[in-house]
C-alpha cells in the first residue's frame, strides 16, 4: 500500500483521491445503465410508460431509504466497509438484469442499484474529499464529477453496446460486472480515512433536522439540488421514449448520448464554480435550470431534436453549478464527524426530486399524453426554481461558507 498512501488517513498526492473517484464513477454508471434500454424492455415485457417511471423511481426510493437509515454509517464503521457493501449491491443489481425474465427482476435490479448508490453517495463523497491532499481546492469537484460523470457514462455505454454489439440486454451488465470487479481490486489498495471507528451497532437512523450551523446554508442549497435532480429524473426516465415516439430517434447510441450530455454538462458546470464562486453559482445555476426547462418545453411543443440537445446542455450545466455549490457550502460548515450524514441529507432531498416528479409525469402520460405531462412538470419545476433563485438573490450563501472550492 506504500505506493498509494504513506499511512492510514494520510495519502500522498492526488492518486488515492482520483482512484476513489473512479470507483465512485463505476458504481454510479451502473445506476443509469438501463436508461436507453427501457424501450427494449417495454417490447419484451409489454409494460406502459407509467411502469417505466415506477421502475426508474424504485431506484431513488432505495437510495433515500439507505440514506435515512444508514447515511452516517461510514462515519462510524469507516468508509471502506460501506463501499464494499455498495459494490456488492451493484454486482447483485447487474445479475438481476442479466437474469431478467419478467418485470419483477427489473424492480429488484433497480432497488439493489438504489441501495448501492445510497451507500456510495455520502461515504464515497466524503472518502474522496478525505483522500485529497491537505488544503486541495479541487477535491469537491472530483467528488461531484465522479458522481455525475459516472451517471453520464452509464447510458452512453449501454446505448453504444445496445446499438452496435450483440445481446443488447445482457452485454452492458456483463461489462459493468467486470468494472465492479476492477473497482473492488482498487478499493483493496486504498487506505481507510476514519481513524476512530465504532462497531456497526453504533449506527442509528438519521434523525430529522440538521446541526444548527448547517441550517442557514442547507435550505437554499437543497432547493436548487431538488430542481436539478428533478430535471435529470425526467431526462433519464422518459426522454428515450419521447425521442423514439415523437422524434423517431430509435438509435440507442444517440438516445444514450443525449441523456449523457446532461450529466457531462453538469460536470462542466461544476468546474465553473471555482471561477464564479459559490455565492454566485447557486443563483446562476437556478437561472440556467430555468432556461433548460424552457428549452425542454420548446422541444416538447415543436418536436425539435436540437432543442432537446440544448436543454440537456443548458439544464445540465445549471444543475452542475447549483449542485457543486450546494455540496461545497454544506461540506464546509459541517463538522468532520457529521460530514457524511449532512451530505447524505442533501442527497435525500436531491433524490426526492429525481423520483417523485418522475412518477407524477408517468401518472399524467395516460390522461394527457407525454407532451402534456412534460409541460405540467416543466411549469411546476419552473415555479420552484424561480422561487429558489429569488430567495438566493435576496439571501445569498456567503463565500466563506465554502472557501476552498476555488
Amino acid at each position: 500500500m506504500n505506493d498509494i498512501a504513506g499511512s492510514e488517513g494520510a495519502p500522498r498526492g492526488w492518486r488515492p483521491c482520483l482512484l476513489a473517484g473512479a470507483v465512485f464513477a463505476v458504481c454510479m454508471a451502473g445506476t443509469t445503465l438501463p436508461t436507453p434500454l427501457y424501450g427494449l424492455y417495454q417490447e419484451k415485457f409489454g409494460f406502459s410508460e407509467l411502469t417505466v417511471t415506477v421502475v426508474y423511481a424504485v431506484y431513488a426510493f432505495g437510495v433515500i431509504g439507505v440514506l435515512l437509515l444508514a447515511g452516517n454509517a461510514s462515519d462510524a464503521v469507516g468508509r471502506r466497509p460501506v463501499l464494499w457493501w455498495g459494490l456488492a449491491f451493484a454486482a447483485a443489481s447487474a445479475v438481476c438484469f442479466l437474469c431478467a425474465t419478467a418485470l419483477g427482476w427489473l424492480y429488484a435490479g433497480r432497488l439493489l442499484s438504489g441501495l448501492s448508490a445510497g451507500l456510495f453517495t455520502g461515504a464515497a463523497s466524503a472518502y474522496v474529499l478525505e483522500l485529497a491532499p491537505p488544503g486541495a481546492s479541487r477535491a469537491t469537484f472530483v467528488a461531484t464529477a465522479a458522481n455525475m460523470g459516472g451517471l453520464g457514462c452509464g447510458p452512453l455505454l449501454a446505448g453504444v453496446l445496445a446499438e452496435y454489439a450483440e445481446w443488447p440486454l445482457y452485454l452492458p451488465f456483463v461489462v459493468h460486472l467486470a468494472l465492479v470487479a476492477c473497482s473492488a481490486v482498487v478499493l483493496l489498495r486504498l487506505p481507510e480515512t476514519v481513524r476512530e471507528r465504532r462497531p456497526l451497532t453504533a449506527v442509528r437512523p438519521q434523525k430529522p433536522g440538521l446541526p444548527p450551523r448547517v441550517r442557514a446554508v442547507f435550505g437554499p442549497a437543497a432547493a436548487a439540488s431538488f430542481v436539478g435532480f428533478a430535471l435529470f429524473g425526467v431526462f433519464t426516465s422518459v426522454s428515450p421514449s419521447f425521442l423514439a415516439h415523437s422524434l423517431d430517434v430509435r438509435n440507442h447510441a444517440l438516445s444514450g448520448l443525449i441523456v449523457a450530455l446532461a450529466f457531462f454538462a453538469s460536470t462542466g458546470g461544476q468546474l465553473a464554480v471555482g471561477r464564479v464562486g459559490v455565492a454566485r453559482s447557486l443563483p446562476l445555476g437556478c437561472a440556467a435550470l430555468l432556461a433548460g426547462l424552457a428549452l425542454l418545453a420548446g422541444a416538447l411543443h415543436w418536436d425539435l431534436l436540437s432543442l432537446v440537445v440544448l436543454s440537456a446542455l443548458v439544464g445540465g450545466a445549471g444543475q452542475g453549478l447549483s449542485f457543486r455549490g450546494a455540496l461545497s457550502a454544506v461540506t464546509r460548515v459541517s463538522a468532520e464527524d457529521q460530514r457524511a450524514a449532512v451530505i447524505s441529507t442533501l442527497f435525500v432531498v436531491a433524490y426526492t426530486g429525481i423520483s417523485v416528479p418522475v412518477i407524477g409525469v408517468g401518472l399524467l402520460v395516460g390522461p394527457i399524453g407525454l407532451e402534456g405531462a412534460g409541460l405540467v412538470f416543466i411549469a411546476c419545476m419552473a415555479l420552484l426554481v424561480s422561487t429558489a433563485g429569488v430567495y438566493l438573490l435576496r439571501r445569498p450563501v456567503p463565500e466563506t461558507a465554502a472557501e476552498g472550492v476555488r
